[in-house]
């Protein structure tokens, strides 16, 4: 049977950002059926070389096209006259493909699109109405997301699906060697800093250094904790770029406000995603206090090593923390609404929390019992395990697009779309 081609548009699948896990494990479900190829355009990380990649050990069946940005209309032109492939999958703002909906009417007459989406922040789904009714799907990313589509765009076929962690990975270590390694990088951290107090707390960062991750603002908050507890109380560690022209000068920001004596550490080099998981078992608990965050896979894998987490509670965050009753960690209500803007969206709305909700729950986490906390951590671990099954997830692609391609066509056999025509009016 000849296999289906499936062309992806997405941050480089192979790169550490969250989109691009999660594309990477989308394709890899996929592939293990043995009935699909893809072609990516790997787009959102500079290239030093843009000829194809082919992806190990898949290689023909995995080719990725780097391009700058998201890709362009002459690029994808090209790439569909190539490749004809018979589903366009894609992920991430829809604000970034403006140049994608321009073309919508040369493409959907020959295979069918699918967004999956983030979670757009309130007044910018009315915005983007126009860009889901483009697709013949709409995959959500949490149910945030998808209670947002059903309100802007109902007759649009939508269907939650959400990120998934790969607890083969990600999880609580158990055997000696596990654990000491954990406790070894836990005492390297710990040595880094001037007061070496080996009963600090840890807490961690894992995120891009961008305005809307707030990196700056957690250092700011971080120090003024750290003013009322006790400079030896805690650690911040942060797994990020040190600058970004999107973010901030970190290192200049720590030195500036005097948490340069190991109260904030900053870790910049490239890990794997096994070294990640070390980390999140060497530390006590993972922040992320984002004023948008469609899903928040940094939390996930944190929790999924059994280890709490402090979140903002907006979008898929919100999921994460709690079941409803029980917590796995903190979640940190709104206090206000930040306004931004661009030529796209006039404006959207930002959930902002407030230093005082803030530091008042980071004093919170300093205090926790360690039955509390194992609970906690217990419970963490299960609900990852019964909402963010990995095996679920794969299946989950695999059926959706085994789905789609049934009931809307591919290349060869397009059905269920209207094409335009001309008519001659006398």
């Amino acid at each position: 049977m000849k296999k289906k081609k499936i062309l992806v548009l997405s941050d480089h699948p192979l790169s550490p950002s969250g989109v691009g896990t999660q594309t990477k494990y989308m394709i890899e479900a996929l592939l293990k059926t043995g009935r699909y190829q893809f072609i990516c355009l790997g787009g959102a990380v500079q290239h030093a070389d843009y000829t194809p990649q082919k992806v190990e050990p898949y290689t023909e069946d995995w080719v990725v096209y780097p391009v700058d940005g998201y890709g362009t209309h002459e690029i994808i032109r090209s790439v569909l006259q190539k490749e004809k492939p018979d589903l366009l999958w894609f992920m991430t703002d829809p604000r970034f493909y403006t140049w994608l909906w321009e073309i919508e009417n040369e493409i959907r007459p020959f295979l069918p699109m699918v967004y999956y989406h983030v979670w757009d922040n309130f007044p910018a789904p009315y915005f983007n109405a126009n860009y889901y009714k483009s697709n013949d799907e709409v995959v959500c990313i949490s149910k945030v997301t998808h209670e947002i589509l059903k309100s802007v765009a109902p007759e649009v076929p939508s269907r939650y699906l959400p990120h998934a962690v790969n607890d083969n990975v990600f999880y609580k270590f158990a055997s000696v060697e596990q654990k000491q390694n954990a406790a070894t990088i836990r005492e390297q951290l710990i040595e880094t800093s001037k007061d070496k107090n080996k009963n600090k707390k840890l807490f961690f960062w894992n995120n891009r250094n961008a305005r809307r991750k707030q990196s700056g603002t957690l250092i700011w908050w971080f120090k003024e904790f750290l003013d009322e507890v006790g400079h030896d109380k805690a650690s911040l560690i942060m797994h990020t770029d040190a600058r970004d022209p999107h973010g901030q000068d970190l290192p200049h920001l720590i030195h500036h406000l005097n948490v340069d004596e190991g109260q904030v550490l900053l870790s910049t080099n490239k890990v794997t995603a096994e070294e990640l998981a070390s980390m999140y078992n060497a530390v006590d608990f993972t922040i992320n206090i984002s004023d948008a965050e469609g899903f928040g896979l940094a939390t996930l894998e944190s929790m999924s090593c059994g280890t709490p987490i402090i979140v903002n509670m907006t979008g898929g965050l919100q999921e994460q923390v709690t079941d409803g009753k029980n917590w796995f960690g903190w979640g940190i209500q709104p206090a206000s609404k930040s306004v931004i803007g661009s030529l796209q969206v006039p404006y959207i709305y930002e959930d902002r929390i407030s230093k005082k909700d803030f530091i008042s729950t980071l004093k919170k986490a300093l205090k926790l019992s360690s039955t509390k906390y194992d609970n906690m951590s217990k419970l963490g671990i299960e609900h990852v395990k019964r909402n963010y099954n990995f095996e679920k997830y794969e299946k989950g692609w695999v059926d959706t697009i085994d789905e789609i391609i049934e009931k809307h066509g591919s290349w060869e056999n397009r059905v269920g779309y209207k094409r335009w025509h001309l008519m001659e009016v006398a």
